[in-house]
C-alpha cells in the first residue's frame, strides 16, 4: 500500500510541476491511501494533512477548471503581501495548534518534525489549489524536513517519494516561474 500511495504521489507532483490537471485525480489516490499509512505509522498530523489534501485537492479540482470568458479564473501568479501574511500566518497557527495537540492529546514520538512538515504543506497546498508560484517555496520546506522523519519511521518507499518531490518542487518552482515570465501557462484540462 505505501508503494502505491508513493507512486502516485510522485505521478500527481509531476502533473503538477506541469501544470496539468491530473494532478488531482492521482493525488486523491495517494492522500486516501496515506491517511490510513500515517495513522498506523503514529504520524497523527500527516494522517490529519492528508485529510486536508483530499479536501484542498477537490477545491483545486474545481478551481483549475473555472473559466471565465477563455481565461483561467487562477492562473500561475505570485503571492501579493497579503496573501504571504496569510499563508505565512496559517503555517505558525497550524505548527502551534499541531505541537500543542500532538504533546498532550497523542502518542507521537516525532511532534516538531510532523507539525513542521503539516504546516508548511498546509500552506502549500492552500497556495496550490491557487496556482501560486509560492507553493513551491512551501512544499521545498515540507520535503526537506519529511525525508528524514519517514526515514526515522523506516517508511523507506515514503523517503524515495519525498525525495523526488524535493526534485520535482525545484524543478516545478522553475517551470512555473518561466510560465510567469513567458506569460503563458502549458498544461491540459
Amino acid at each position: 500500500m505505501e508503494f502505491i500511495a508513493a507512486l502516485f504521489g510522485v505521478i500527481s507532483v509531476w502533473y503538477s510541476r506541469k501544470n496539468d490537471i491530473l494532478v488531482f485525480p492521482t493525488g486523491i489516490i495517494s492522500v486516501l491511501l496515506y491517511v490510513f499509512i500515517c495513522y498506523e505509522y503514529k504520524l497523527y498530523a500527516d494522517a490529519g494533512l492528508n485529510v486536508y489534501y483530499f479536501i484542498m485537492s477537490v477545491i483545486g479540482w474545481v478551481n483549475w477548471t473555472r473559466k471565465k470568458s477563455e481565461t483561467f479564473v487562477f492562473p500561475i501568479s505570485r503571492c501579493d503581501i497579503k496573501e504571504w501574511i496569510y499563508g505565512l500566518s496559517v503555517f505558525i497557527l497550524v505548527l502551534i495548534a499541531l505541537i500543542l495537540i500532538l504533546t498532550h492529546f497523542t502518542d507521537s514520538t516525532t511532534i516538531v518534525a510532523d507539525s513542521v512538515v503539516s504546516s508548511s504543506a498546509a500552506t502549500a497546498m492552500w497556495w496550490m489549489a491557487r496556482r501560486k508560484l509560492e507553493s513551491w517555496y512551501a512544499w521545498t520546506v515540507s520535503n526537506i524536513v519529511a525525508i528524514p522523519l519517514f526515514f526515522y519511521k523506516e517508511l523507506y518507499f515514503t523517503v524515495g517519494q519525498y525525495i523526488v518531490f524535493l526534485v520535482l518542487a525545484i524543478w516545478g518552482f522553475y517551470t512555473w516561474r518561466s510560465m510567469i515570465k513567458n506569460d503563458k501557462e502549458i498544461g491540459t484540462l
